[in-house]
Formats: structure tokens, C-alpha cells, sequence
């Protein structure tokens, strides 16, 4: 693979993908109690709870993949949560015309981010990635192994 495009395609892909989250648990924070009332709306429990929730784990978990800091753990995090989130909120079902198009429309949407969540799970986060730069910083300044010599003769370590 090209080297310049794995470098900082997959860093712009990252960036892509947690854009969303970030936007998304902003707003949600900023709006609590617009969202528990959405949350209410659909008959679940606990709906402050739900609302706090889904905006921390969309924003940290957006900027975790922005940043590439546990990213894999993050993107998966996220896909799952995405699974009852478009069951939930997306559902065409018993929509007509317009609203069960739009409502199509954010199922496939939900899919095609999942799908590159998915990706972000299964590949990581790319080489740019806080994580992988911290794991480079972190294995060169460790000390070298000793090396043990064997003597052909007797067998004995030196």
C-alpha cells in the first residue's frame, strides 16, 4: 500500500468518522433535556440517564477516534451503540411517504458508519494515531535485552 495514503488517508478517515460523534454529543450536551425528552418520547426508562450517556460516549468516543487514543475500543463501542440507536430512533416502520424515506435514509447512513467503524475496529487507527506514536515513543526508550553467550564447548552462558 502506498505509504503517504495509509499515513494520512487513514488519519483523515478517522477524523471523517468521529466528526459525526463529536457534533453529535455536543449538541446533546448542550441540549440534555431536549434529548431526554426525545429519549421519553420513545417509552425508555431513565431518559436524563439515557441522554448523558449516549452524549459522552458519542463525544469522548468521537474524539477518542479523532485523536486515535483506544481507538479500536471506541469504534466498537460506538457501532454497537448504533445498533438499538437506529432500531430505536430510525425505524421506518408504520411511517409513510416522506417521514419513512427519511427515515430510510438515517438507517443507511447509520449502516455506512458503522461499516467504517467496523473498519476502524478491524485495521486501527493508521500510524498517525496518538496511540501508535505513544507506543513508538514508549518501546524506543526501553532498554535493550542483554545478550547471552553460549560457549560452543561447555555449554555455559557467559
Amino acid at each position: 500500500m502506498n505509504s503517504k495514503l495509509e499515513k494520512y488517508g487513514s488519519l483523515i478517515a478517522r477524523i471523517a468518522v468521529a466528526a459525526i460523534f463529536i457534533h453529535g454529543g455536543w449538541g446533546k450536551l448542550g441540549a440534555l433535556e431536549g434529548t431526554a425528552a426525545h429519549i421519553a418520547a420513545k417509552g425508555l426508562p431513565a431518559a436524563e440517564l439515557g441522554a448523558l450517556g449516549a452524549a459522552l460516549l458519542e463525544l469522548g468516543g468521537g474524539l477518542a477516534i479523532a485523536f486515535g487514543i483506544g481507538t479500536r475500543r471506541a469504534a466498537l463501542a460506538l457501532a454497537i451503540f448504533l445498533v438499538p440507536t437506529t432500531w430505536l430512533f430510525h425505524n421506518p416502520i408504520g411511517l409513510e411517504g416522506a417521514a419513512a424515506a427519511m427515515q430510510i435514509i438515517q438507517v443507511y447512513k447509520n449502516l455506512a458508519i458503522a461499516g467504517g467503524l467496523l473498519a476502524l475496529t478491524a485495521f486501527g487507527p493508521g500510524p498517525l494515531a496518538l496511540e501508535v506514536r505513544a507506543k513508538r515513543l514508549w518501546q524506543s526508550h526501553q532498554p535493550a535485552k542483554p545478550i547471552l553467550l553460549t560457549s560452543p564447548e561447555t555449554g555455559a552462558q557467559s
